[in-house]
């Protein structure tokens, strides 16, 4: 029997901690389906709007080589998800164990034989980080620095070249003069 899993996921502002999940959730099954959550569910489950549109979220995750599909997941209740992929594995980070919301769903699975296997969450980087830190960037954005302060285009900087190219020369011919007074 082949053993499938799924990895379901918003997967927005694609970062080490989504590969990590998907990479190891691909060795605990022999087909992977990952659950990339529309934009609209996103907004019902976390208030907010992705930063990356659905289209391109599932183009990235489609793009791994350990997944084997790509679904967009459009339900609230992953038991409705599960009788439309029909898998025997669900994955998710750890730090969604001993939540109230997945006691519930490790409840519900155990009772049609699917197994909920827990990975470690990434700490150094989320999502949420990573919008955070974009906010951030956008709040404090330095005022434009205006063209006649921008450095050259290296293809304009040729001249400056050509001046170290003849300064060398110039002290190279010096100490050729220098050693041959010696």
């Amino acid at each position: 029997m082949t053993r499938i899993g799924f990895a379901p996921g918003v997967y927005d502002l694609f970062h080490i901690g989504h590969l990590n999940i998907l990479r190891e959730a691909r060795r605990h099954c022999d087909r992977l389906v990952a659950g990339v959550a529309s934009d609209d569910l996103t907004a019902r489950l976390k208030g907010k709007v992705p930063v990356v549109p659905i289209a391109e979220r599932l183009d990235i995750v489609r793009s791994l080589r350990f997944v084997d599909d790509a679904i967009v997941e459009t339900e609230l209740d992953k038991l409705i998800t599960w009788k439309r992929v029909g898998f025997h594995v669900i994955f998710k980070g750890d730090d969604w164990r001993g939540t109230p919301k997945w006691e519930e769903y490790e409840r519900r699975f155990g009772q049609v034989g699917v197994e909920v296997v827990y990975f470690p969450y990434t700490m150094h980087t989320s999502s949420t980080l990573l919008r955070s830190a974009l906010r951030m960037l956008a709040a404090h954005e330095p005022p434009a620095i205006p063209s006649a302060q921008l450095a050259e285009p290296l293809h304009q900087e040729s001249g400056q070249e050509d001046d170290v190219c003849q300064q060398q020369r110039a002290v190279h011919r010096k100490e050729d003069v220098l050693t041959a007074q010696e």
